[in-house]
């Protein structure tokens, strides 16, 4: 059988011999493009992937802007919509909160600070991308008919953009920790707060205590604003059901993502490889966009939001870059008493603090515009208040300081040629914490964390605390304070979200951050790495899919020895006992195993392990706990430890058998894990979509493998076992033979449902398979299918 590299390769062939697909005979279309001091031209490929090609760099970043209009305005309009708080606009009175909400979390500092942050290109290239935006915004104003079909559903046109527009909107990104700290405010509240480490274990090792002066019985809706604000929009109606969550909030953290690079020595090609698949929701269209830049001075592939310039993730002549989050503590919440004699103002250092307000209005769809409140504290927004209780609650951030709009910081390293240029780069990264890694043509491989990191001198970070003066950030800490690691003697770096702070590194004095994303993916990793003796771009692309889920391995292997009573149990044993702990879409073990870890495990080791009054208060056990447990059940269970133990596993077991012997049958050989297990891209306007319009933008559901702890990550709900994070771009990048890299991005490129682009890479990326991301522009010719040619013009 072919491997996933040589299907790629065929398919090439196949669709060049099918499609004739020269530059020459792929179809041409020239467009006006006011703002353009000389013609850019843009070569689709087969895959849908825009190669832009500028004689100078305003002229790229221009043509960048309105090729993400061309290809996904919708997505675009509506980032910019939500993050400034216009939805109300467009889509009527039942958004004015979310508007307020985001409002809140808006950049309100000084514009100048902002931008000078980011270093010298950055204004100047946000400036022609946006132009280019509005460009194509405008010509679509001459022309209605060609308004993306979402706009004419629903009765709205795209708006146009500013600079600012992009830099102020800050509630797209992912950051932490405050669902966190309310979470275990939660426990604590409820009984001692030693116990949250059910719900979530520390790393490195660290005891927390409840700040002095706090009150650590919050309202449950406390962040209710805050939810507003950052979770992604969704048009419900009427008729919608309620939104559920999708996972845990305040529990295990899903959107991670895997990188790794290898150096020349361990690599099959002699040159280094350098692996990324970022995680994030299951949205539609996908939330990043592949796209190739080349002008005299700066030439780079990648990935990217499409609304943001630049890419992040890709190469450029020289390097190669990728990222996974490097989870730093960012946020906190503040609680304050207020003065009972001031109720606009909150005690600081025994002083009366006034409550700053902003006053706006809120533009509705077919009705007045409804005036609102903006309330800041000096630590920030203040997004919940108990007047009968003097209290009220605000939230510090790291994501509102100067230069932290999301990814925007990759433009400074585009142009990077040595470890030592990308190093200065990523100094000045703040937002989101990330692990770079880096690889060039030299064969210098590195990893460089980083990311804005309050420094906390008096606490942890991992509770709410008071804002009367005692808790205070004291700057940041600096890049040169960041760990960092380069050539190491494993021929090898690999992140994905795991706690990999060396072991001398002063964690207690830093406090960066406690909490981190589950170890089992990169322990997968790791060891399929450690065991390869040279690494190859088809070792990569499998083992991004790989479904091996190592505490499944570890659960099942601890229980071989149990031969209980119960008859499901028993067989439900049987089974799992010959399987090898590969999470694979036609597995019957890995259905039975999911159903029972998601369904009932979880819940039932955390009613053992927590106090009756504090086990409502947490969804379920963190994995790390389940696996411990399992295999060393004297260490949580006390008196009769193994028995208690095995009496949890049989009742469990058996009620997940008998759970599949209704939805799957009565043949348990017949069973699959995808008959249960599924995808689905969703379009926001979903809910408000018929049935035939919602078959059309959705994409899936595709029945599908993986769980949450696999390096092809597939985070689903519970109650569903939809597919709710995981890696929708791929790419594996060959450093210095940059033609035979490759790359996936599901469900496809284009934000046009009507377009042969929005799925056409769904059932590549299912199979585990990837198309060539072609750099040469020879290669690129010889891929097109379509060109566009954009002339200056007014």
């Amino acid at each position: 059988m072919p491997t996933a590299r040589a299907r790629a390769a065929l398919l090439v062939l196949a669709l060049l011999s099918a499609r004739g697909a020269l530059a020459e005979g792929a179809p041409a279309e020239t467009v006006v493009v006011p703002g353009l001091r000389a013609p850019v031209e843009i070569l689709v490929d087969h895959w849908g992937v825009p190669h832009l090609y500028a004689r100078n760099e305003p002229d790229l970043y221009l043509a960048q802007g309105w090729n993400a209009a061309r290809d996904r305005l919708f997505q675009i309009d509506l980032w910019r919509r939500r993050g400034l708080g216009e939805l109300a606009a467009v889509f009527g009175k039942d958004y004015v909160d979310d508007d307020r909400a985001a409002r809140l979390f808006l950049y309100r500092g000084d514009l100048r600070a902002e931008w000078a942050a980011y270093g010298g290109e950055t204004r100047a290239a946000v400036e022609h991308f946006v132009a280019g935006i509005n460009a194509y915004v405008d010509a679509l104003r001459e022309h209605p008919e060609r308004l993306p079909r979402e706009f004419r559903l629903f009765g709205y046109a795209p708006a146009r953009w500013t600079a600012e527009d992009l830099v102020r909107i800050r509630t797209h990104g992912l950051s932490r920790n405050v669902e966190s700290e309310v979470a275990r405010a939660q426990v604590a509240c409820r009984g001692d707060v030693a116990q949250d480490r059910v719900r979530a274990p520390l790393a490195p090792a660290w005891k927390t205590e409840v700040p002095a002066g706090l009150d650590p019985c919050l309202p449950r809706d406390v962040l209710k604003v805050f939810t507003l604000a950052t979770r992604d929009f969704r048009l419900d109606t009427p008729a919608s059901p309620p939104r559920a969550a999708e996972l845990a909030r305040g529990g295990e953290a899903f959107e991670g993502s895997n990188n790794w690079a290898i150096a020349p020595a361990k690599s099959a090609t002699g040159r280094p490889i350098l692996a990324n698949d970022p995680h994030r929701a299951y949205v539609q269209p996908s939330i990043r966009y592949l796209v190739g830049l080349d002008a005299p001075s700066l030439h780079a592939i990648g990935a990217n939001q499409p609304m943001i310039p630049g890419i992040s993730l890709g190469h450029n002549d020289s390097v190669a870059f990728g990222y996974t989050i490097f989870p730093i503590d960012q946020e906190d919440l503040y609680v304050y008493e207020l003065d009972p004699a001031r109720p606009d103002a909150y005690r600081y250092r025994g002083r009366p603090e006034a409550i700053r307000v902003i006053r706006e209005s809120i533009a509705v769809r077919d009705s007045a515009p409804v005036p609102v409140e903006l309330e800041f504290t000096r630590h920030g927004p203040l997004i919940y208040s108990e007047p009968a209780k003097h209290r009220a609650y605000a939230i510090r951030t790291a994501w509102l300081e100067p230069g932290t709009s999301v990814y925007l910081g990759a433009i400074g390293y585009l142009k990077a040629r040595s470890l030592r240029e990308f190093e200065r780069a990523v100094a000045r990264w703040r937002t989101p914490s990330l692990n770079h890694l880096y690889a060039d043509t030299h064969g210098t491989i590195a990893w460089l964390p980083a990311g804005l990191a309050p420094r906390r001198p008096n606490w942890d970070g991992l509770l709410p605390v008071p804002g009367d003066g005692r808790y205070e950030w004291r700057g940041f800490w600096s890049r040169s304070d960041l760990p960092r690691r380069v050539n190491p003697r494993e021929g090898y770096l690999t992140t994905s979200n795991e706690m990999n702070l060396p072991a001398d590194y002063p964690y207690a004095r830093r406090k960066l951050g406690f909490e981190w994303t589950a170890q089992w993916r990169h322990l997968r990793i790791d060891s399929v790495l450690a065991s390869l003796p040279a690494v190859s771009i088809e070792d990569a692309e499998r083992l991004q899919n790989d479904q091996v889920s190592l505490p499944a391995r570890r659960i099942t292997a601890a229980l071989r020895e149990l031969r209980p009573a119960d008859a499901d149990a028993r067989a439900a044993l049987a089974l799992l006992g010959r399987w090898d702990g590969t999470a694979a879409a036609d597995s019957p073990a890995a259905a039975l195993y999911e159903t029972w870890f998601t369904r009932h495990l979880r819940a039932a080791v955390k009613n053992a392990l927590l106090d009756p009054a504090v086990a409502p208060a947490v969804d379920a056990a963190h994995v790390d706990v389940v696996v411990e447990l399992i295999e060393h059940p004297e260490a949580w269970l006390g008196e009769h430890a193994r028995e208690r133990r095995d009496a949890l596993v049989v009742t469990t077991l058996g009620a997940a058998w008998r759970e599949l012997l209704t939805h799957l049958g009565p043949e348990p050989a017949r069973w699959r894990w995808d008959a249960l297990h599924h995808n689905l891209s969703e379009h926001p306007f979903s809910p408000a979509l018929d049935e035939r319009e919602r078959a059309r933008f959705n994409v899936g559901p595709l029945p599908v493998g993986g769980d949450p702890y696999v390096p092809s990550q597939a985070a689903y709900r519970a109650a569903d076992f939809q597919d709710v994070a995981g890696p929708s771009v791929r790419v594996v990048l060959d450093v210095g033979n940059w033609d035979g890299s490759v790359a996936i991005n599901h469900p496809g490129q284009s934000g046009d449902p009507d377009d042969v682009h929005y799925r056409d890479l769904a059932e590549l990326w299912r199979r585990g398979e990837y198309f060539p991301l072609l750099y040469s522009r020879a290669a690129v010719e010889r891929a097109t299918e379509r060109t566009l040619r954009l002339v200056p013009g007014r």
